[in-house]
């Protein structure tokens, strides 16, 4: 007779719990961080066309790293805290990046921010596909959950994609 680890369906392979906190700890830190990048956008951009995106975008992305806590407190995964106080730390320190700019911002801050968050939606779509990929071997990951997380983490890519390009055009063409 064959046991099996709670959560872990029989018949199945197991989900290498160990390496996955470790893995889960690294998309929390990137979560950290890109949660922070998009209040702290939310906040100082205030022009009609990207000022209410962003604000729906930082909710949701606070929503996702909320979402991402309840997955690993499920899967007994202690969140490290030294990881999401320097992922935090990281990003604060992000904003005193030179831009081209002594005091004021430059045209191309919300371009290379808007970027930057589109980078951590992608990592965070591949932690959603990853915990996804494992579903079937771990009962307590829910399928429904996760495709409800890779869908938002579709439409977020999106928008990130729409604000981009308008903020190209805005900041790189003339006249």
């Amino acid at each position: 007779m064959t046991t099996s680890m709670p959560g872990t369906r029989p018949g199945t392979r197991r989900v290498r719990t160990e390496l996955l906190g470790i893995y889960l700890n690294d998309h929390l830190a990137g979560a950290t961080a890109g949660t922070g990048r998009a209040q702290f956008m939310a906040g100082s951009h205030s022009d009609p066309p990207f000022a209410e995106p962003l604000r729906n975008l930082a909710d949701e992305i606070a929503e996702d790293r909320a979402s991402l806590l309840r997955i690993m407190r499920g899967l007994g995964i202690p969140a490290r805290r030294y990881k999401v106080a320097a992922a935090g730390v990281a990003e604060r320190l992000g904003r005193l990046k030179s831009n081209g700019r002594l005091v004021r911002p430059s045209p191309l801050t919300l371009v290379v921010e808007l970027e930057f968050l589109r980078l951590g939606v992608e990592g965070k779509e591949l932690g959603w596909r990853a915990l996804r990929s494992l579903a079937d071997a771990d009962d307590r990951l829910d399928e429904q959950e996760l495709d409800g997380l890779l869908a938002r983490a579709e439409q977020q890519l999106s928008t990130l994609e729409e604000l981009r390009v308008r903020a190209v055009r805005k900041v790189l063409l003339t006249g």
